[in-house]
């Protein structure tokens, strides 16, 4: 029988999240709230369409990228950008098709995204940067470190695409995954009531975050859904499929973190693994209880984790795999 998910991880049942611990869903500091967004969104024209990003904060050490996922938007990062951007300037895009940024004019592919995260950071003349990549995203952010190595100070992969998205069956996941994206397009732009409902919130998005009903009503549809059904979504997921890059991660040189979610029903928790053993200097941190969107689910100790590794020098140090328990501590 054909594979239609990447993962085998079976989503948690809506009671499940009456044990989860106090560190999930809790809210990082600052505040997103607080935050006057409109003032530092931005447009420039990349290849001659309109790519929209946020652009905050500033500080001495290099820039920070934030690369979101398919169906994703800069709002995948809510609960990061604040708290990155005390010290350093952050910018978070929109990638070509998805939130408020043009479809390109050429056909959707990995290697093109990374052209365009690459041509964003020429633009605003950043210099080497701390790239950060969710999903789709870090399989962009990946190509990027390979595409232009001399870019990427330090490369975070969040739950990426580019190992077992390679092996999936076509076809399956091309209708599974336009069917899901259709029904919480849907289902949110009718019934937003809903996303503030705990129960159909969590079975909206099960296989997404381990505990949706203990995410914040908003945080869930400023973050999660508002970012479906936009233009580029078919072919990006296809663009995911079709692109395999695993014999060149080798070329990676920069030190690369891979934080992952042990209970990812989208991407199995093992690639975290394979991006250990394939990318030269990598180390991985695994977050216990949480699933796809680790930045989102445990932001607090997220933040800790990435505020760390962008703050050392030289290669990935050897650690021992950090769980969330430590982690918020």
């Amino acid at each position: 029988m054909p594979q239609m998910f990447a993962s085998t991880a079976p989503p948690s049942a809506p009671w499940h999240a009456r044990r989860a611990d106090g560190d999930y869903g809790r809210g990082a500091e600052p505040n997103w709230r607080d935050v006057d967004w409109l003032a530092h969104l931005n447009q420039v024209e990349i290849a001659g369409r309109s790519v929209n990003f946020v652009d905050i904060g500033s500080g001495e050490g290099e820039p920070i990228v934030l690369v979101h996922g398919l169906s994703g938007q800069w709002q995948n990062w809510l609960e990061n950008i604040p708290r990155l951007a005390q010290e350093r300037r952050v910018i978070a895009p929109d990638l070509p098709g998805f939130g408020l940024s043009e479809m390109p004019f050429e056909r959707i592919s990995i290697p093109g995204f990374g052209r365009s995260v690459e041509a964003l950071c020429q633009e605003l003349d950043l210099g080497r940067v701390h790239l950060v990549g969710n999903s789709m995203g870090g399989f962009t952010a990946s190509e990027v470190a390979i595409q232009f190595p001399e870019r990427v100070a330090r490369l975070v992969l969040v739950s990426s695409a580019g190992i077992s998205s390679a092996n999936v069956s076509r076809a399956p996941a091309l209708t599974a995954g336009r069917v899901a994206a259709l029904a919480t397009a849907v289902s949110a732009a009718r019934h937003h009531a809903l996303v503030r409902r705990p129960v159909t919130r969590h079975f909206a998005l099960a296989f997404v975050a381990r505990h949706p009903s203990r995410l914040a009503a908003d945080l869930a549809w400023e973050g999660l859904f508002k970012g479906a059904g936009k233009p580029g979504f078919d072919e990006a997921l296809r663009a995911c499929l079709e692109y395999d890059f695993r014999e060149r991660l080798s070329e990676i040189r920069a030190p690369t973190l891979v934080v992952w979610g042990e209970n990812d029903s989208v991407l199995p928790a093992h690639d975290a693994d394979e991006f250990e053993r394939l990318v030269a200097d990598a180390r991985k941190v695994m977050m216990r209880d949480t699933g796809h969107v680790p930045m989102i689910e445990r932001p607090t100790a997220f933040n800790d984790v990435l505020v760390e590794f962008l703050a050392e020098t030289g290669p990935a140090e050897e650690k021992e795999p950090v769980d969330h328990e430590s982690q918020a501590a």
